[in-house]
């Protein structure tokens, strides 16, 4: 290739890259043209983009950008994943279709902010955005409920004992 041709081609995926700071590396050489078309299909229906990258380019394109430390860490046949809310939600959706595709490689993961990258089994273990946000909502709430309880609980016993009061009065 001459060097025309690959500053040409590197400097296409530093912008197609640019606005991106989280991704996840897979490997889908093995898998025939049927499984590989499947499986992007799949992505892209989740709003999910795969591109396959050779090394030496995107190492070239992400330098100086949020993808450095995943450009560092590529070997062997590489493939990017991009889109979703989130890394995490890539990985979880890699690992899904890894179940039915079991030919497909699941490799590196880079979460948003992070400069270490993890296994894409890692990411996938971790909890999403809107999972954390469940979580976060209960804990606040829980006090609230806890202190309602607290705040109910003497009002009913109150209110039975002068039931049982009336009864008594009635009764007599």
């Amino acid at each position: 290739m001459s060097r025309q041709l690959k500053t040409l081609m590197t400097e296409t995926l530093r912008s197609r890259y640019a606005e991106v700071d989280q991704a996840c590396v897979i490997d889908i050489t093995r898998l025939n043209v049927a499984d590989t078309i499947r499986f992007r299909r799949l992505l892209r229906a989740k709003s999910m983009r795969v591109s396959v990258v050779k090394n030496s380019m995107a190492r070239r394109a992400f330098a100086g950008g949020a993808l450095e430390p995943l450009g560092r860490s590529l070997e062997g046949p590489c493939a990017l994943v991009t889109g979703g809310d989130s890394a995490i939600e890539v990985a979880k959706e890699c690992q899904r279709l890894s179940k039915e595709l079991p030919l497909l490689g699941l490799k590196l993961a880079l979460l948003a902010g992070d400069s270490e990258v993890m296994s894409l089994m890692d990411a996938a273990s971790l909890k999403g955005h809107r999972e954390l946000l469940a979580d976060i909502s209960g804990l606040i709430s829980s006090p609230g409920r806890a202190l309602a309880g607290c705040l109910s609980s003497p009002q009913g016993k109150i209110a039975g004992c002068l039931k049982a009061m009336v009864e008594k009065e009635e009764a007599a």
